[in-house]
């Protein structure tokens, strides 16, 4: 499979590309393309999360525990003192940074679950859901977000895939097939649970039809106008 930095510059590539035209068809603006690029990269390292002591799962439980952290801040700041507040704290990052890791490394394999589409969808309508409830974005700009991180996660899927093709001796290597797939085959009840997950997502995610609107007017604006004058 591809490694870390192969994934990293590979979404990187792709998500400047897919910014670059959605910001020429108007749906962003060029101050928002550093964001969005960002969001390509997260999904371009997201299904890599299963592989114990990686990169991306390190950096992904880093940021999870110090957002555990912020959030026990800001609802306990008014309840204790400063040390019952910082032994609080800590307890939640330790909690969360090794206590959670040690859990999810004990209950994932590699190219699980999380080596698929459906996978891929679960963290779109996630990030949708958090930009949306949580971070207060308008709806056209929260499908974006998870737009974005789909497109680097089916990136990642697509190199592993790639490098599962041993094109020197012209045969297929034990790996493929393994990254790109519809859900996990070998592992039934990770795949029902992360898709009732995606299916609670997707109840509590908002309506897809600003997005699908915005969508028609760049078809109209950028696909048909042409054609009839190409007619005329």
């Amino acid at each position: 499979m591809a490694n870390f930095n192969t994934h990293l510059s590979i979404a990187a590539a792709a998500g400047t590309g897919a910014a670059l035209a959605t910001a020429e068809v108007h749906l962003i603006t060029g101050a928002e393309m550093p964001w969005f690029v960002f969001l390509g990269m997260v999904g371009g390292l997201l299904p890599d999360i299963d592989a114990s002591n990686s990169r991306p799962v390190r950096l992904l439980f880093n940021v999870l525990a110090f957002m555990g952290v912020a959030a026990a801040l800001d609802v306990f700041k008014d309840r204790y003192a400063s040390y019952p507040l910082l032994l609080l704290v800590a307890g939640v990052y330790l909690f969360i940074r090794y206590g959670i890791f040690a859990l999810f490394n004990a209950l994932t394999i590699h190219r699980g679950v999380f080596h698929s589409v459906l996978a891929a969808l679960f963290f779109a309508l996630l990030m949708i859901c958090i930009s949306y409830r949580f971070l207060h974005w308008d709806i056209l700009h929260a499908w974006l977000n998870g737009v974005f991180i789909a497109l680097g996660f089916i990136v990642h899927l697509l190199l592993d895939e790639l490098y599962s093709v041993d094109l020197s001796n012209s045969r297929m290597k034990k790996s493929f097939g393994t990254a790109l797939k519809l859900f996990s085959y070998n592992n039934m009840t990770a795949s029902v649970l992360m898709m009732l997950c995606t299916m609670m997502l997707c109840w509590i995610a908002p309506s897809p039809m600003p997005l699908l609107k915005a969508w028609k007017n760049v078809q109209e604006n950028h696909y048909v106008m042409p054609v009839k004058f190409f007619r005329q």
